[in-house]
């Protein structure tokens, strides 16, 4: 029988609590599902031979979510434990939606549904150029780099 402070009578201990108290980072809201489901909606089924079904776009975003914030890679998602497809599976969802052109649609979604909230933060921006492609044989500059004369006389 446990007293009013939630210790136990006989091993002095309190009661354990079930569940976590805070969400996972990398779980979709309902409410944000709502918005992204039209988005990420899966292509009709072939009525002949429609093969394996497909998991749901919302079980492969929580993979691909995972990932990013954990910075595992793709082939060691936990995803037995997790509820979610195998991390292969979820990076070619990501590579079909990416072909499909519906990644810029969904960003443009989460930034409206930030800038609501209040919470998104335009002053640390950070550009990245590595995913600008550098072609071999390409013209060069004809502008002299100053990097190269600075770096000879140092």
């Amino acid at each position: 029988m446990a007293n009013r402070l939630g210790m136990d009578a006989v091993g002095g201990s309190r009661a354990r609590r079930v569940g976590r108290s805070t969400p996972l980072k990398w779980r979709v809201s309902d409410g944000l599902w709502e918005r992204l489901a039209p988005l990420l909606a899966d292509p009709p089924r072939r009525f002949r031979y429609p093969g394996r079904a497909r998991y749901s776009p919302r079980q492969c975003l929580e993979g691909i979510l995972y990932v990013l914030y954990t910075g595992t890679p793709w082939l060691e998602v936990p995803y037995r434990e997790l509820g979610v497809p195998s991390g292969e599976t979820c990076r070619r969802r990501l590579e079909e939606w990416s072909q499909r052109g519906l990644l810029p649609a969904a960003i443009a979604v989460l930034q409206e549904q930030l800038a609501e909230a209040g919470r998104l933060d335009w002053s640390r921006v950070i550009v990245d150029a590595s995913l600008v492609e550098a072609k071999r044989g390409a013209q060069r500059s004809r502008a002299p780099s100053r990097a190269s004369r600075e770096a000879a006389f140092t």
